[in-house]
Formats: C-alpha cells, sequence, structure tokens
C-alpha cells in the first residue's frame, strides 16, 4: 500500500449507500489529504452531473473539486465526440447526467415526440435514470430498429442504496437489448477506457495508482484490465463469499470499508 499515490474511488457501495454516508466518510478524506494522496471519484452511475456529486458530498462534510469526479456520463460524452459530428441528432434514455455530458458536446437531443414524429437518430445512448418512462424506452427501441448505433454508459445490473440492490443501467440495457436484438457498445467499467482516463487526470502510473471499488465484474476486473492495483471494500455488492467463484478475479486488496483503508494508509 505504501506505493500507492493516486486512487481512483468508486461512489455507490463505497463513500455511501443512496443517501447515507458510510461510516468515516469525512476522516477518510482528511486522512488522503493528510498523506498527500490524490484521488479521483469515478463512478458508472450516469445519472447526475460532476456538480451534484459535488454537492452530495458536501452534504456529508466532504469538499471536493469538480474536476475531481469523473462520471461514465463523460466518458461516453467524450467517446461519441471522437466517433460523431457535431449538431447530430441523437437520443438519450438517461437522467440529467448523461444528457448534460451529451448535450454540452454539440449534439442535439431528440424529444419523444420527434421520435414518434418519424425523426431518426445517429445513435442511441443509455444509462440509469430513475425516472425513465416506457414511452422513453419505446423511443431508444425505435431508433435502434432504424439503425441508429446503441451506446451504454455501463452493464452494472443493480446499484447499492439503503433498501438493498436496485436496478442499474445494465437493466435499461437489458431491457432495449431484449426489444431489438442489438447489443450494446458500453463504455464504463469494466472497460479500461474509464480508468485510463480517470489516471491521466491524476498523473499517475499503473505502479502507484489503484481502483478502489465495491464489485469484482466492474471495478476490479476493470482496474485489472487497465493494469492498476486495485481494492476491494465488502461495504457494497461483493462479498467474500463471491471471490470463490469469481473465476481467479482477485484484488490485491480486500478491506471491510474506508475506514479500514483509512487506517490502512496512516500506518
Amino acid at each position: 500500500m505504501k506505493q500507492i499515490r493516486n486512487l481512483i474511488l468508486d461512489m455507490d457501495g463505497v463513500l455511501w449507500r443512496g443517501d447515507l454516508p458510510m461510516p468515516g466518510l469525512a476522516d477518510f478524506f482528511i486522512t488522503l489529504r493528510q498523506q498527500g494522496i490524490q484521488f479521483v471519484l469515478a463512478t458508472n452511475n450516469a445519472a447526475k452531473t460532476p456538480l451534484q456529486y459535488v454537492e452530495k458530498l458536501a452534504r456529508f462534510g466532504v469538499t471536493v473539486a469538480k474536476d475531481q469526479i469523473f462520471t461514465s456520463a463523460e466518458a461516453t460524452g467524450d467517446y461519441v465526440q471522437g466517433r460523431y459530428n457535431p449538431g447530430a441528432p441523437v437520443f438519450v434514455v438517461g437522467d440529467v447526467g448523461l444528457q448534460t455530458a451529451i448535450q454540452t458536446r454539440g449534439f442535439r437531443l431528440l424529444s419523444v415526440e420527434e421520435v414518434m414524429g418519424g425523426e431518426t437518430a445517429v445513435f442511441v445512448v443509455a444509462g440509469f435514470n430513475p425516472h425513465a418512462e416506457y414511452n422513453q424506452m419505446a423511443a431508444g427501441a425505435l431508433l435502434i430498429h432504424k439503425g441508429a448505433d446503441f451506446i451504454g454508459t455501463n452493464p452494472d445490473l443493480t446499484f447499492p442504496s439503503e433498501y438493498g440492490p436496485l436496478p442499474g443501467a445494465g437493466s435499461f440495457l437489458a431491457f432495449l437489448q431484449a426489444a431489438t436484438g442489438v447489443s450494446p457498445v458500453v463504455i464504463g467499467k469494466p472497460g479500461p477506457l474509464i480508468f485510463q482516463m480517470a489516471m491521466q487526470k491524476l498523473g499517475g502510473t499503473p505502479q502507484n495508482t489503484a481502483m478502489v471499488g465495491d464489485r469484482l465484474e466492474t471495478d476490479i476486473a476493470g482496474g485489472k484490465a487497465a493494469g492498476i492495483q486495485t481494492i476491494l471494500v465488502l461495504s457494497g455488492i461483493s462479498q467474500l463469499d463471491d471471490l470463490a467463484q469469481a473465476n481467479g478475479l482477485q484484488p490485491d486488496f480486500i478491506f471491510a470499508d474506508i475506514v479500514e483503508i483509512a487506517e490502512k494508509l496512516a500506518t
């Protein structure tokens, strides 16, 4: 752990569950700053904007800068910006975070009414949206049937909440895939791109950067794919029993929660 100078931190299941902060959250960030450890908060959740995450952390007594937040929506925005012409018509099945990431990169967001009126799109991008309605999903499916590319922010079937696991972005992608027979191009974890981009933001190297996450199949698998060290916390989705069925996928370190990580970093 002594060589780790940069952390890529997942949020849901690591820093909080739903609207409940993890015990020791504020002290964890105090420890990082005392030890001179840089961090980026990287999440597969594409529903919120970076500013919304900054405000959420502030409510928990933690101050971070907007550029320290890196969501799968931002990574997806960078992906499509490099592949499609600005001004092209697109359709978003997602919440404000994904809508903002796509719109601020110069694309024209179609409404459900425009789609039902016959408009076509160059791509449909889907992510988690707690406010999703059937007509939005139907419009996205219609466009994919007509030939629009299908892009997903992340494959997480569930996300941890104070109530237990709830349907995540992967469940929305599965709905559209079942309705169209088309598999999406998925940008977020466990693909290596979001980790590599976060490491670049930190100015880190694979040797001094680690991913902290609560999911073997996304956080740990993605960190391994990007060649960085991995830290699993047991405060979210994956538990010790899951390691026996992980087909050789093992984190470099395992801790109960961020309190244990802070204690280790401080010694």
